[in-house]
């Protein structure tokens, strides 16, 4: 699979830390920034990751900052991204399965490497089930997005 991996200063160690591991579980990776930990601002990068899973570049995204609420509050502006911040293994991959989540979203300063690790794994290994119930839930959510992506 082909990723998008982002990072503020604050995500950034976790973001080095996990990309050797990812690919060597095979994906490939294309890393959006930011490369030190130089304080800079995490709605560039969530925008920069956001737009190339939108646009089909990539096929998800692995976004990192400090909590991993900013980044995923950026992330879900854009029309598109179910970006989920995630801090354990079910939430990883049940969020792909049932809610064809697309981004996950990980605090460096609150994740260990470890629980990374299995986060990731989970959720590269996930596929949206297309179960109707989920279907119908997912079907409700992208209508809202309709809704208020034509409103300015």
């Amino acid at each position: 699979m082909k990723l998008a991996l982002a990072s503020d200063h604050a995500g950034y160690v976790l973001k080095e830390q996990l990309k050797p591991f990812i690919i060597a579980l095979g994906h490939e990776v294309v890393d959006l920034g930011t490369d030190s930990t130089a304080s800079v601002d995490y709605p560039d990068f969530a925008k920069k990751l956001a737009i190339a899973v939108v646009n089909g570049s990539v096929e998800r995204g692995i976004l990192f900052c400090g909590s991993g609420i900013g980044a995923s509050v950026a992330a879900n502006k854009i029309p598109g991204v179910r970006a989920g911040n995630c801090a354990d293994h079910y939430s990883a991959h049940q969020g792909v399965e049932h809610d064809a989540m697309n981004v996950l979203v990980l605090g460096g300063r609150v994740i260990g490497t470890a629980v990374a690790e299995e986060m990731v794994t989970a959720f590269l290994a996930a596929n949206y089930t297309h179960e109707a119930r989920h279907q119908r839930r997912l079907d409700k959510v992208l209508a809202i997005e309709a809704e208020f992506s034509k409103r300015s």
